[in-house]
């Protein structure tokens, strides 16, 4: 299908920005695309509540992408903890398809909105606070990791975000580096992704009135160019990661992370 100029210009600045993002502060850039892919969708007379569902699943699928440049940026370094993804991948696999298989499919698109809205308000506000962990908390044991992996994959699942509005904070919390917190998090990106996707297809393949080009609940178009131009700039972020004090840019983004709550909170209420 053909693509409006506009449209593809529209989806490929939000590419660009989701993809520096997710190398520069170890998020998916669900955050981000979520509340805009909702404001388009919903602009091509997509309802309400299927709008955020393909919102959150069509940026569940970039993460993919964004996540295997970012963290091959990261391994380079050396940044990458991969003692950790090893033990908490296999919660958020069986996380995330708890909640993209089964919850994500029942719940109503305004629910979604209303939950979205209020964990990232919460994101925000952690990153904004940016707190320092006690110098003796160390990481979990395996089941306990194992534990965090399964919060980390289903709560993911309900909101499209990769999991490091999650992860970091939980990594820092437990004195890991906020430089390895970040390269770790791009990584585990990916099994989130994965699995949330196979979920999101299989969910929405009974749905009725999805727009054209859609598999399940993820539209394909907006999937290609979000995904080509996020994968180009994630390196990018991921190198500036490593070069600069990320405090201060992390209260801005938390500012701007507080209107994107606020319009999904207002399609979630209004809907």
């Amino acid at each position: 299908m053909m693509l409006p100029p506009l449209l593809i210009a529209e989806l490929a600045v939000l590419g660009i920005a989701t993809g520096f993002l997710a190398g520069l502060l170890g998020i998916g850039g669900g955050m981000l695309m979520v509340p805009f892919i909702t404001l388009i969708l919903a602009n091509r007379g997509v309802s309400s509540d299927l709008s955020v569902k393909m919102a959150i699943a069509t940026s569940m699928a970039t993460i993919i992408f964004t996540s295997l440049s970012s963290v091959r940026a990261h391994h380079k370094r050396g940044a990458v903890r991969w003692d950790i993804v090893r033990r908490l991948a296999p919660g958020i696999v069986a996380g995330s398809i708890v909640g993209s298989l089964g919850v994500f499919a029942l719940l109503k698109g305004s629910y979604l909105a209303i939950f979205f809205g209020l964990f990232v308000s919460f994101s925000a506000t952690q990153m904004f606070l940016d707190r320092k962990p006690k110098a003796t908390r160390q990481m979990p044991g395996t089941t306990g990791q194992l534990a965090a992996g399964g919060l980390i994959g289903f709560l993911s699942g309900l909101v499209g975000a990769g999991g490091g509005f999650i992860s970091v904070p939980f990594m820092t919390w437990c004195n890991v580096a906020i430089h390895n917190a970040v390269a770790t998090s791009a990584a585990l990106g990916f099994p989130i992704a994965a699995a949330n996707v196979v979920g999101y297809v299989v969910s929405g393949q009974a749905v009725q009135n999805l727009p054209e080009g859609s598999l399940g609940y993820i539209w394909l178009p907006a999937l290609a160019v979000v995904a080509v131009c996020s994968f180009l700039t994630a390196p990018l972020g991921a190198r500036v990661a490593h070069s600069i004090p990320v405090g201060k840019l992390k209260r801005v983004f938390a500012s701007i992370l507080y209107v994107l709550a606020a319009y999904m909170l207002y399609k979630g209420l209004s809907s």
